[in-house]
């Protein structure tokens, strides 16, 4: 069920802005968050819309394309809430926590308050899909940002190579990243992440 980079770049045929484009990803919304991702075939959709199956892969060149790009927006969501809360965080080790709490937070809210739609992440980080690919390498870039800021302010340690400490410390969050993962961390979500992220800047201090 796996796509590539490529592929996923043409998924959507049509012009990003068309009408018709965005007509077809909020009735794929709807469909998928009312039958599940796996039952729902692009046929299904064709006749909820009211369109031809031929015409909606003049759009889509298929029905993985569409789950893309539900999932992108998905994900999409999750960084603005991560980014609207470290508005306004200078410290280093304070942004890192809100960092921490934050991606869980969102990701528990939009992932499993929706089952159906939560078939579709599922689908794409077991498959790996573009769009979570990049979405876990904006993730590792704001990890690296915080702790060359926390380095420079002398907040946490510079011995350990950077690359080496950014991996780590992303690997503590790729769990709350996954939402392969996540229903088995829910249950724990008040008090786990502040635990990891305490042992991990315990870990960064200089």
């Amino acid at each position: 069920m796996s796509i590539s980079p490529s592929a996923a770049l043409d998924a959507g045929r049509g012009p990003a802005e068309h009408d018709v484009r965005t007509q077809i990803i909020e009735a794929a919304t709807a469909h998928f968050s009312h039958y599940g991702y796996d039952k729902t075939t692009v046929s299904d959709l064709a006749k909820a819309i009211g369109f031809s199956k031929a015409y909606i892969y003049k759009f889509f060149a298929s029905k993985q394309a569409i789950g893309e790009v539900i999932c992108a927006n998905c994900l999409a969501q999750i960084e603005s809430d991560v980014h609207t809360a470290l508005q306004g965080v200078d410290a280093a080790p304070d942004r890192l926590r809100v960092l921490f709490t934050a991606i869980v937070e969102a990701s528990l809210r939009l992932f499993l308050q929706d089952r159906r739609l939560y078939e579709i992440a599922v689908a794409a980080a077991t498959d790996q899909w573009p769009s979570t690919q990049a979405y876990q390498g904006r993730i590792r870039d704001l990890v690296d940002v915080i702790l060359k800021d926390g380095r420079a302010s002398g907040a946490f340690e510079n011995q350990t190579p950077l690359d080496q400490t950014s991996r780590a410390v992303y690997q503590v969050l790729v769990p709350y990243l996954n939402p392969v993962t996540l229903p088995h961390l829910s249950v724990m979500h008040e008090e786990s992440p502040k635990a990891l992220q305490e042992l991990v800047l315990r870990s960064l201090s200089p």
